[in-house]
């Protein structure tokens, strides 16, 4: 999939991540901002790679704000930006649920 504009998805609320998703030149950057950094750094960035690399995207630049959001959160709102900055308005839910990110 390839990003084409600049898109978000989240919000800045307890339990809950914002993703914003940008069109890049050459592979994936994930910026992260979270005050659990240190304790859960590499899996969020580990989940938000995961979710890009299984929707096939490779060319992009990721900001994460990050209010302790779950894994399952941090999937699905990387999914949306995606598919928001992909232009695309159609989600297949069952495959994605099958991913075990």
């Amino acid at each position: 999939m390839e990003i084409s504009q600049t898109a978000v998805a989240g919000s800045l609320e307890s339990s809950d991540i914002m993703i914003t998703v940008s069109p890049a030149t050459d592979g994936i950057t994930i910026d992260l901002e979270s005050s659990v950094e240190k304790q859960f750094g590499r899996r969020i960035r580990q989940v938000i790679e995961e979710s890009l690399k299984h929707l096939g995207v490779d060319k992009v630049s990721v900001h994460a704000v990050d209010k302790g959001a779950l894994d399952c959160t941090i999937q699905a709102r990387t999914i949306v930006a995606v598919h928001r900055a992909a232009g695309v308005d159609h989600y297949n839910w069952k495959e994605i649920d099958t991913w075990n990110v």
